[in-house]
């Protein structure tokens, strides 16, 4: 077990560290970014004076260092345009992001576990066919679209849900729900894939054979072997609700770190998007290593893999 988690942290700070190169690389990449922050109205001088005051005039590799340095403590230096520190701005937003992934993981999970139960005891079925037509529906659909469509619907015409901000816990439903949708359809397929491979494995037969009710067998026995990748998928799937809830943030206005990181890119706040991008690459890392160690617990063959 040790070392089966000793592979994976080696694994988690690699991707840290190479998520880290590339976000400082391609902050550089976009340009002059002493140009950026002085705006096209600046002079050279002005230019050349923020060069000097944000240290862009130094060697590439010794401002790396310096801001990897500076990162391990938690100091992500100050943002260009809120003028403020960026451990500070990220801190007051988290919470909001956080809250709307879990939000919106519960929903689907809630919805996604049932209908992948229903269809794979269910195969080949009609409401097997609806299921997944349902589920393919709702990956093709466009989040910022069914956004503004459960807005007009719940939020103008009905008057059951605020439409924006992060008051109470209703402010969540709408934008968790849209959320939810991105990943329910994964979460079902893979919840009906491992029931009906556990359904057909021999222990089902013997639990059978032995006289266990039905609802024992899929519970105690179908479910626990089934739930193994879904746990691995859950657990990837709150991390791409972490990194894109920016397009939700935007259209429901909560102002989460998914907001802060487009409002950093269209104001050229590169301090803030290489903080922002690293924090969510760790958040992201941490998530799929939990899922690991948990798959582990759940399957003892996998430690010796």
């Amino acid at each position: 077990m040790l070392q089966f988690l000793a592979r994976r942290l080696l694994v988690a700070l690699l991707v840290c560290i190479t998520v880290l190169t590339f976000a400082f690389a391609l902050t550089r990449l976009s340009g002059d970014l002493a140009i950026s922050i002085a705006g096209p109205n600046s002079t050279a001088a002005d230019i050349e004076i923020i060069r000097k005051a944000y240290g862009l005039d130094r060697p590439v590799i010794q401002q790396f260092f310096d801001w990897v340095g500076r990162a391990m403590v938690g100091d992500f230096g100050q943002s260009y345009f809120f003028r403020e520190r960026v451990a500070k701005l990220i801190g007051d937003r988290l919470p909001i992001t956080l809250t709307l992934g879990l939000v919106g993981l519960g929903i689907a999970l809630t919805v996604a576990l049932p209908l992948g139960v229903i269809s794979a005891l269910r195969e080949g079925r009609p409401i097997d066919r609806v299921i997944s037509l349902v589920a393919l529906l709702g990956q093709a659909m466009p989040s910022f679209w069914l956004g503004l469509v459960l807005m007009i619907t719940f939020g103008l015409h009905l008057g059951w849900l605020p439409i924006s901000g992060t008051g109470t816990w209703q402010h969540f439903v709408m934008p968790g729900t849209v959320l939810a949708f991105s990943a329910i359809p994964a979460l079902m397929r893979l919840t009906r894939s491992g029931m009906i491979d556990a359904m057909s494995a021999d222990y089902i037969r013997t639990a059978r054979a032995k006289g266990l009710s039905r609802a024992s067998i899929i519970l105690k026995h179908a479910a626990r072997n089934a739930a193994m990748p879904v746990v691995s998928i859950a657990a990837v799937q709150l991390g791409f609700m972490l990194g894109g809830s920016i397009v939700i943030e935007t259209v429901f206005a909560l102002h989460g770190v998914g907001f802060l990181a487009w409002e950093s890119i269209s104001k050229n706040d590169f301090p803030t998007v290489q903080a922002v991008v690293l924090l969510l690459a760790i958040i992201y890392t941490l998530l799929t290593l939990g899922a690991d160690m948990l798959n582990a617990v759940l399957d003892p063959r996998l430690r010796a893999s």
